[in-house]
């Protein structure tokens, strides 16, 4: 007798949640060989968190569930790397390859006029997590919140915008002129380093900031997400 569509889909929405128990000793192990994380624990939270949102994702496909953090997106890549272990997973528990490339970064939702699945903001999946797995979005999902003196920030833009001095205001402005950072003078050695720096710890900001100002600056930063936190 055929199987009922219903149950198949069913049957594949319980395979998938029995991945969110899938281990990957081999992951962790490089993401601590390679500095990616800093301890065991954060290394496989992170990891659940890659696990929650493929399930997330799959469990919902009524509208695009961004990935919101470089963090986590960041181990998703590094799982990808393990080639083989990867596709298996992925044939396993949802039937089919989950893609990953750098557009799954966190930027803001583009206009197109041919996408016809709505793109869900923030918010919408911060409520969807919560109600799927009854508990609120953890700190590591706001990349904002795990900034520190020893954290190794990264700025991608480098180069591509301008310092600039405007009276009791520091900027930075982009190649067509428009501000889309501004901040007190006190900060201007700070954000100068910045302008030309593409990768530096917070703790080596130069200038008269005291380090709660240093984390807090960077902090802002990488919220607007003009710098990410590195690896």
């Amino acid at each position: 007798m055929a199987i009922d569509l219903a149950e198949r889909v069913e049957a594949q929405f319980a395979t998938s949640a029995t991945s969110l128990s899938f281990e990957a000793p081999y992951l962790i192990e490089k993401l601590l060989a390679d500095h990616v994380c800093a301890s065991k624990d954060e290394a496989e939270v992170l990891f659940r968190e890659v696990k929650r949102y493929f399930f997330l994702n799959r469990a919902d496909q009524g509208k695009i569930w961004e990935m919101h953090s470089f963090r986590i997106d960041e181990i998703w890549h590094q799982f990808v790397l393990f080639t083989r272990q990867y596709m298996e997973f992925c044939t396993r528990y949802y039937g089919m390859y989950l893609p990953h490339s750098p557009s799954n970064a966190p930027e803001a939702p583009k206009n197109n006029p041919t996408q016809t699945t709505p793109v869900a903001t923030f918010r919408e999946f911060r409520a969807y997590y919560e109600k799927v797995f009854g508990e609120p979005l953890p700190d590591c999902w706001y990349d904002e919140r795990n900034v520190n003196l020893h954290r190794r920030v990264l700025d991608a833009r480098v180069g591509r915008l301008l310092f600039k001095e405007d009276g009791d205001r520091v900027e930075l402005v982009d190649g067509a002129g428009e501000v889309v950072f501004s901040i007190n003078s006190i900060a201007n050695e700070a954000m100068s380093f910045i302008a030309e720096a593409g990768a530096f710890y917070v703790r080596e900001l130069p200038g008269d900031l005291v380090d709660d100002e240093k984390i807090a600056l960077v902090a802002t930063l990488v919220e607007h997400k003009l710098l990410r936190l590195a690896s």
